[in-house]
């Protein structure tokens, strides 16, 4: 598994580098990111020796010729897309502000803001600067954002004054990465069939009818499934997005296609979550050459697709199914509706006309109706967090299915 380990400026910031090895031992890749602070106390050569990886100290790093190097620009996103887990040892008061107000102004920080892995962060200060009201708002905004501090420990610092503020042992913070990405691993043993995207339905060789899904919702979902720990199945339909990271994917284009994928997948997975935007409709006939523009009226003749979320959950055994239902109007009836009607446990439901809400967005705005009556709406939030969500939704059903059937 890969850790990212952002060093800032405090005089423990040669500890890190004993916390670099034991990492490894512990069987980790990581790669630093130090702020400019952290350089005043540690030359980067240390960290690349001990890591064997490039450490990134600036979020724009000049080329020989002096110019902006491009590609530094957008490499935040590339590591927090891989990282499995942030740790920030040691962390100073003034990370920690710039965390709790999402404040973005190099490359640690921006990183921080762009990770949805989980996140351990290790202070080490002045007492002072530790029990400072403003610190301690800091340290519990963040927790309450499901950051994992380790607190630091009590002892004589290096300013000379004796108390709280001492970077915690190594020993603790390589414990609380393991614990913190155990408590991650929750779908470990668990495979999730996923669809995402939209269907294209051939009308002739050059055109066809489609939809404005971009797959960003799916492919989110599946992201977060694979990094807490399941085996993960993304049957996906034409989107130009990256397959995340430890997913297997499936590229389909029609909905007789997704069909046959989802059919052909299902029975080895016990999870089933269907987001994808399958057209509702098909041409009924396929044309075999392009059809020529006239002056004259076109009829189209269409015919329903599958229905591949009511077909899977018809027989669905044990095997828990989620859809999703985006809608114009009235979206919790319909939803309540489409729950009851499509023999689902969950359904996803969303206004897309609301504002961050709907296609192509990096926003959702959703709420989750659950076969047990359970109603839960959600504020609008990037749609890695509406993901982690779902499936925290998912897992309770799941316990709450696995508790009825072994009372059986």
């Amino acid at each position: 598994m890969r850790i990212t380990l952002g060093v800032t400026g405090g005089v423990a910031a040669y500890k890190a580098a004993e916390l670099v090895r034991l990492l490894q031992q512990d069987g980790f890749s990581v790669q630093v990111v130090m702020t400019r602070g952290a350089r005043e106390f540690v030359t980067p050569l240390t960290f690349a020796a001990l890591s064997g990886q490039k450490v990134i100290t600036d979020l724009f790093e000049k080329s020989e010729g002096g110019e902006a190097n491009l590609e530094s620009a957008i490499e935040h996103i590339a590591v927090a897309q891989r990282t499995d887990l942030l740790l920030v040892a040691p962390a100073t008061a003034d990370i920690l502000a710039k965390f709790a107000r999402g404040i973005a102004d190099d490359f640690l920080t921006t990183l921080y803001l762009a990770t949805t892995a989980p996140v351990v962060v290790a202070p080490a200060m002045n007492v002072n600067m530790w029990n400072h009201p403003a610190t301690r708002e800091n340290v519990e905004t963040l927790r309450r954002r499901g950051v994992h501090i380790v607190d630091p420990d009590e002892g004589y610092l290096a300013c000379g004054m004796t108390g709280a503020g001492r970077l915690a042992g190594q020993q603790s913070i390589v414990a609380a990465v393991r614990e913190t990405l155990h408590a991650q691993q929750d779908l470990r043993g668990q495979t999730i069939l996923i669809t995402a995207g939209p269907t294209c339905e051939d009308l002739d060789p050059v055109r066809y009818i489609t939809n404005r899904s971009s797959g960003k919702m799916g492919f989110a979902v599946a992201e977060a499934a694979a990094r807490r720990g399941a085996e993960v199945v993304l049957v996906s339909g034409p989107v130009n997005l990256e397959t995340p990271p430890g997913v297997v994917r499936v590229r389909v284009r029609t909905a007789d296609e997704m069909q046959r994928a989802v059919t052909e997948r299902l029975p080895g997975c016990a999870i089933a979550i269907f987001a994808a935007a399958v057209a509702d409709y098909r041409p009924a006939h396929q044309a075999p050459e392009k059809i020529k523009r006239s002056n004259e009226p076109l009829a189209l003749q269409l015919q329903p697709t599958p229905d591949i979320l009511a077909i899977a959950a018809k027989s669905k055994g044990d095997h828990l199914i989620v859809g999703f239902a985006a809608e114009t109007q009235n979206v919790a009836e319909n939803a309540r509706k489409k729950l009851a009607a499509k023999n689902a446990d969950l359904i996803v439901a969303n206004d897309v006309t609301a504002e961050g809400a709907g296609f192509d967005h990096d926003t959702n705005v959703v709420t989750l109706f659950s076969r047990d009556g359970r109603d839960l709406a959600l504020p609008k939030m990037t749609k890695s967090e509406v993901a982690q969500r779902i499936l925290d939704e998912v897992l309770r059903l799941k316990n709450i299915h696995s508790a009825q059937h072994s009372s059986v």
